[in-house]
């Protein structure tokens, strides 16, 4: 059982952040569809970082997206499942937190 300050309340899983990676293949082809879907997932990102290798002469084609989301495990869960349905794209979502009893529950629910 979650200790005293910790677990879920309305869906959301208080003393843990929630980070995301996105991984694209082809940039060029999928950036307007992961577009498209963090715009509709907007109000459930906090931060959003984009990296990408590039220098004066050349610009990768693979793209590394961080977002740090905000909302309950279902909202983010959608995202995520969109996020996968595009073609070269790969999104994982992570849950971190210091507690033990957290890490213990998130290992549960990924089984």
């Amino acid at each position: 059982m979650p200790g005293k300050g910790w677990g879920m309340k309305g869906g959301f899983l208080v003393n843990s952040k929630t980070i995301m990676a996105i991984l694209q293949g082809n940039r060029k082809v999928s950036a307007p569809k992961v577009q498209e879907v963090l715009t509709k997932y907007g109000d459930n990102i906090k931060m959003r970082l984009g990296i990408h290798d590039t220098d004066e002469n050349h610009s990768s084609d693979e793209g590394l997206i961080i977002l740090q989301l905000c909302g309950s495990d279902e909202e983010t869960g959608r995202l995520e499942m969109e996020l996968n349905s595009i073609e070269g794209v790969k999104a994982k979502k992570i849950i971190l937190s210091f507690s033990d009893e957290v890490e213990q529950f998130i290992q549960n629910i990924e089984v």
